[in-house]
């Protein structure tokens, strides 16, 4: 039977990095004291590290940059959209066939 996948809020995790930087305990018996693995929590201080505020964006929620990706995306597909629009446009009127029957 698989393991299910703990999920911890977003306060959980940035308490537990505070504990690793401010209690003078290391990381091992920080993760011990909290009942969670090494690893999770050294993941957790290293995601802290290097996204700082931005670190553990709650479920549904983004970063900047993810939002900012999410934001160009629909730009580009609306601009593709217009693009594909002219193209159509352009080779009705090239043709000399005007639509209701004018030449």
């Amino acid at each position: 039977m698989p393991r299910q996948q703990r999920t911890y809020a977003k306060e959980c995790k940035e308490e537990a990095v505070a504990l690793v930087q401010t209690s003078g305990k290391s990381m091992n018996q920080v993760a011990r004291d909290l009942g969670i693995s090494d690893s999770v929590l050294s993941h957790w201080c290293q995601q802290a590290k290097k996204q700082g505020t931005e670190a553990f964006p709650r479920s549904g929620h983004q970063t900047s940059q993810e939002e900012e990706i999410r934001r160009l995306r629909r730009e580009l597909a609306l601009a593709q959209q217009e693009r594909d629009i002219f193209k159509k446009t352009r080779a009705i009127f090239s043709r000399g066939n005007l639509p209701g029957g004018m030449p």
